[in-house]
């Protein structure tokens, strides 16, 4: 048999789904995988039965239908500040997952290296790998999950093709400031590199902290690429729309890396995603309000017990700090932890080494997701309490 790609010897398969799949077979209480627990708004829902009966049912253009692409961008520049040319800036794709992939692969080139901050969310890593470009990370310290700027800058060369960052970010809950963004962005034009940031959270915001899109600062208008899905604002984590926000030249690269990697997405889900854009302001406010409360909710519980919990900025999140609960069990790492986790409570967590490229920097952390109703967080403190 001859060799299968050498790039998929280097990483392993989704550690987050992998907990599901554990906590399913345990039934337990799923505070790996960052799914919500309540369904889609009705509104929503009831704008893709329609599309369906209504027949857009075959083939939509292959880079989004031109009602979503509309609403895409008339949201993209209320909301982000970013004005953008709805026939040849946005590529919609099969959730951010793709736009991920389909952009690195659009962009990279033999020897070109990709700026990543770590933790990440896991599948930053394997992208850039598969794109064929080398990462170079760059490390996030908490409590604050703050960089080091010349550690950020020290990460940058004439190969460096593109920084990838996420904020609200996966995993830590960090919200970049407009200050860090301008030092980002800074580098990224004074190298000529592009800036990819996954923006899948930027409705999910805390204590007033403002989300500020790179791509809308001065002087990224070519190099500034969002990432973006409808999958955390709307509660639809299975329909697997988003889309990419980039300049004509690279969006027309990116569309053809799309059509040949899924063609389209589904075309009476691209309608009803139109609709969800079109939601009045209230939706929004709403949204980040109820996270609020489950953030609480959660935070409130890890502290109890003594998990050392980070309180987070954005997203729905939470890293926490356990070597003395590691310790307490006898677990020798994070992984075995997460397991033991999941006896003791009956609650699943993801192991904090999947999230770095040096395993031995999240060793004594695990992650938890309070995307849930308030049922299934009552449910996870009282087990949770049994570690008291």
């Amino acid at each position: 048999m001859k060799p299968l790609n050498k790039h998929t010897y280097e990483f392993s398969e989704s550690v987050i789904r992998n907990m599901t799949r554990v906590c399913l077979d345990a039934g337990g209480i799923n505070l790996s995988q960052g799914f919500p627990d309540w369904d889609t708004p009705e509104e929503v829902k009831e704008a893709a039965i329609k599309a369906i009966n209504d027949g857009y049912n075959q083939y939509a253009i292959t880079w989004g239908t031109p009602n979503l692409r509309k609403a895409i961008a008339q949201r993209a520049a209320s909301y982000n500040n970013l004005h953008i040319d709805p026939e040849t800036e946005i590529t919609v794709v099969c959730g951010a997952t793709e736009g991920m992939i389909a952009t690195l692969k659009a962009l990279i080139n033999p020897g070109d290296e990709i700026v990543i901050f770590e933790p990440f969310y896991e599948n930053y890593g394997p992208d850039t790998l598969l794109s064929g470009a080398t990462p170079r990370y760059v490390t996030l310290h908490p409590p604050d999950w703050s960089f080091d700027p010349d550690e950020l800058a020290a990460a940058f060369n004439e190969n460096t093709k593109a920084l990838v960052m996420n904020t609200p970010n996966n995993p830590t809950g960090k919200v970049f400031s407009r200050s860090e963004i301008e030092f980002i962005t800074g580098q990224c034009q004074k190298w000529d590199a592009y800036c990819i940031n996954d923006e899948i959270y930027e409705y999910i915001i805390y204590d007033g902290t403002e989300h500020v899109s790179p791509a809308a600062l001065p002087g990224m208008e070519k190099l500034g690429i969002t990432v973006n899905s409808m999958s955390k604002t709307f509660s639809a984590t299975g329909w697997r729309v988003g889309w990419v926000l980039a300049a004509p030249e690279v969006t027309a690269a990116v569309r053809k890396v799309h059509d040949f990697l899924t063609v389209g997405s589904a075309h009476p889900l691209q309608e009803a995603c139109a609709a969800a854009l079109d939601l009045p302001q209230s939706y929004f406010d709403g949204l980040a309000a109820r996270y609020d409360s489950c953030r609480s909710q959660l935070y409130d519980v890890l502290e109890e017990v003594g998990f050392n919990p980070n309180l987070p900025r954005g997203a729905y999140y939470i890293i926490t700090e356990v070597p003395h609960l590691m310790d307490k069990y006898g677990c020798k790492d994070d992984f075995e932890f997460a397991y033991k986790l999941i006896e003791l409570t009956g609650v699943a967590t993801v192991p904090g080494s999947s999230f770095y490229s040096r395993p031995e920097l999240g060793q004594k952390q695990v992650r938890f997701c309070f995307c849930k109703k308030d049922e299934t967080l009552q449910a996870a403190a009282e087990g949770l309490r049994r570690l008291l």
